[in-house]
């Protein structure tokens, strides 16, 4: 990585303020229901709190549109983080104002301070320039330790770094951005993308970011319904962009172009309603009738598709292959995935749908690298900045 790690820093005695990602699921009585972001951020933490730094942590939770909601305070999070680090959190019920810096100021070497939801305040959306200095004002190092929101230019993912002494990479983040460079710098070979989901739009940019540098290309989920009109088959009923049938077949002739494999699936599963419970039917082959929806990959797809992976040395997979929420459409996804964790290839999944298939799976421990942040994965897989990256010190 380009960009200073928290590794890189003198940090013994100082006020470090960490930029966490605790944006987690959470149920109606206010539990947490994930807590694959917050076990991630711990590595930082700990490197922080036994090399003697005044740990200070911020993080958002939902959509609070800058103002208070009592359900989206951070105290589930503090209570987590006191039983995974064995030690007492501090807690403040602003991230701001007097009574925060005079629990900033008596903090002690070692010592953790979480901040509440820094989306409270409207100015935080907005990368407001004078929150982001009292934010700073805060610490002496500020830590980047949120992949997950590292897409967005607010306060403080962005602009808070310009007003303290050193900004640099947490643990996370730093992990997050190499695994995705050996997918978009000098990928090893043979280098197979699978790509999923629901839109073709989704997908532009990481296909055309990486058309030169995949060897094969592997397409299902709702957006390979997409490919498959465009390519003259019939869809039955399936989900289909109409206004992106042109530029399914631009793509498909520019990774032909490219002397670039791309697989799309021959046959499916498909049911005339999305439910649990419908009745269901593999097609022959690659047409659906009428009537029918496609909702997963059929067998021979799968076979395929695993074929295909068999023998590469880097996997990368954005997207679930079929509905995978729901028990009789998640077979296509789950199989690949089992197949994709018993290989010798570097494996990295996006975060978002990706993520929650790879753990619904039981494989995820043996998976390489799985992204916690579905939208900055992405837009880095596009070629795109990271605001929140860019916004670090170089090393």
């Amino acid at each position: 990585m380009d960009k200073l790690s928290v590794l890189n820093l003198s940090v013994r005695g100082k006020r470090v303020l960490v930029r966490a990602d605790f944006n987690v699921p959470m149920n109606e009585a206010g539990e947490v229901t994930d807590r694959l972001r917050i076990n991630e951020s711990l590595p930082t933490i700990k490197f922080l709190t036994t090399h003697g730094a005044k740990t200070i942590l911020i993080s958002h939770l939902g959509r609070p549109k800058g103002r208070v909601v009592e359900s989206l305070r951070l105290t589930p999070i503090q209570k987590i983080l006191e039983k995974k680090l064995k030690m007492p959190i501090k807690k403040m019920d602003d991230c701001i104002g007097p009574q925060v810096t005079a629990a900033v100021n008596s903090l002690q070497n070692a010592e953790v301070l979480l901040l509440e939801n820094v989306r409270f305040h409207p100015e935080e959306e907005a990368n407001d320039e004078e929150f982001a200095k009292k934010l700073a004002a805060l610490a002496d190092y500020y830590v980047n330790d949120a992949f997950g929101t590292a897409h967005r230019p607010h306060a403080s993912t962005c602009a808070v770094a310009k007003y303290t002494e050193k900004a640099a990479a947490g643990l996370l983040l730093e992990k997050e951005i190499n695994f995705l460079n050996q997918a978009t710098r000098h990928p090893k070979h043979p280098f197979v993308t699978l790509l999923g989901g629901a839109k073709v739009s989704d997908k532009i940019g990481v296909i055309r970011h990486l058309i030169d540098k995949v060897d094969t290309f592997i397409v299902g989920g709702a957006m390979a319904y997409t490919f498959l009109k465009a390519s003259g088959h019939d869809i039955g009923d399936s989900k289909v962009e109409e206004d992106k049938l042109d530029l399914a077949n631009e793509l498909l002739r520019e990774i032909e172009k490219q002397g670039v494999r791309v697989l799309l699936p021959v046959d499916h599963v498909i049911a005339q309603e999305v439910k649990e419970g419908a009745p269901t039917r593999i097609t022959e082959g690659v047409d659906i009738p009428n009537g029918w929806k496609g909702l997963d990959v059929g067998p021979k797809t799968i076979k395929l598709f695993e074929g295909s992976i068999k023998g590469a040395a880097l996997v990368l997979w954005n997207g679930p292959m079929g509905v995978f929420e729901l028990p009789e459409y998640r077979k296509g996804t789950f199989e690949i995935v089992r197949f994709l964790a018993s290989t010798q290839a570097v494996t990295i999944i996006g975060g978002g749908d990706s993520a929650s298939a790879i753990h619904m799976s039981g494989v995820a421990h043996k998976i390489s690298h799985i992204s916690t942040g579905g939208g900055a994965s992405l837009e880095f897989l596009e070629g795109r900045e990271l605001p929140g990256v860019a916004a670090l010190n170089d090393k």
